[in-house]
């Protein structure tokens, strides 16, 4: 892991970082006790604990850059911006959700932002991104697209074939691996013949591979700045592995007994969104401006929860839209 002192940002830069993961995580939270109130249509995988990655990448992004994603996708989508009230709705399966409640947690889309959707096929997203990429590219829009994947995804073909394309074309696209440590139920370790399983193979397609503490928010951000940076310099592609660890178990479904409790506490102790609020402290913020910003999360993730709740259900006729490239399916009939 790059043991590299990272830069401080701007306050502004930090406390809008500091913003984005408090926010995420009491989304989460609510989406937990949702989940176990039976509103949460169909499973979901939250990203509890992994905050940082997906703050410090998007702070690093531009507007109209791209994103893929994976199930596990709230954290991204929320961190770009889309609004939690139609994130939530599409939890609970709203017609005023993101995709009018037919997505649900694991197909998040949001196109108004670069989010050009969470995919629930083990890397599929890999090779969509490259096309994303190509276009940019093709284009010369100077936009760079960020695919974030799991640990899981590196030991699926696609992940080989995306990294093999995006190097020979040289396109503006960044992968970003969120080694959570478990590849659902399984330790990535316990499959994987090398002790880092992205950054240990970026070296197959001639590029460097880049390791990042994924619970330090400030240097997620200076590691993705700089990949983006050189993407959007056309100088390639990046593989960055930020290390992390999913507080709960792969979905609500799964209390994550199988791992070890000194495991779970030593990770738990490291919880990147305390241990960010002591950095911004201790460089003098007051502790009055963070109560803020975790009041106004909450009072935001309330909102969102008793406006997702007012949503009606889906009208019938909504099950045959956004299905064909017109919008509807008249034109088989």
């Amino acid at each position: 892991m790059d043991t590299a002192i990272p830069e401080v940002p701007e306050m502004d830069t930090a406390l809008e970082m500091y913003r984005k993961m408090t926010e995420i995580r009491q989304f989460e939270k609510r989406a937990h006790d949702l989940f176990l109130q039976n509103l949460v249509k169909g499973t979901t995988h939250l990203g509890t604990g992994q905050e940082a990655v997906a703050a410090g990448v998007s702070q690093a992004m531009n507007d109209d850059d791209y994103v893929f994603t994976t199930y596990r996708g709230h954290n991204h989508v929320l961190a770009r911006g889309t609004p939690m009230t139609p994130v939530m709705a599409e939890l609970l399966g709203r017609e005023n959700g993101l995709m009018h409640g037919k997505g649900g947690s694991m197909h998040l889309l949001d196109v108004s932002r670069g989010i050009l959707g969470a995919y629930a096929i083990i890397g599929a997203q890999l090779v969509i991104a490259n096309g994303a990429a190509w276009s940019a590219k093709y284009r010369g829009t100077g936009q760079v697209t960020v695919c974030f994947l799991g640990d899981g995804a590196t030991n699926i073909g696609a992940f080989h074939e995306a990294l093999n394309l995006a190097a020979i074309w040289e396109l503006p696209v960044v992968f970003i691996c969120e080694n959570n440590q478990y590849m659902e139920y399984t330790p990535i370790g316990s499959v994987t013949p090398v002790p880092r399983p992205a950054a240990d193979r970026a070296a197959s397609y001639g590029l460097e591979g880049i390791v990042v503490d994924g619970n330090d928010v400030e240097a997620v951000y200076e590691t993705a700045q700089a990949a983006i940076s050189r993407a959007r310099g056309n100088e390639g592609p990046s593989l960055i592995e930020a290390i992390t660890y999913r507080h709960g178990g792969h979905s609500r479904a799964d209390p994550g007994k199988y791992r070890p409790a000194t495991e779970v506490q030593e990770w738990l102790a490291r919880d990147p969104l305390p241990a960010y609020r002591r950095v911004l402290i201790g460089r003098g913020v007051d502790e009055g401006t963070l109560d803020a910003i975790d009041k106004n999360a909450r009072d935001a993730v309330d909102r969102a929860t008793e406006e997702a709740k007012a949503g009606p259900e889906p009208r019938l006729e909504l099950a045959l839209t956004n299905v064909w490239a017109d919008g509807g399916n008249s034109w088989r009939n």
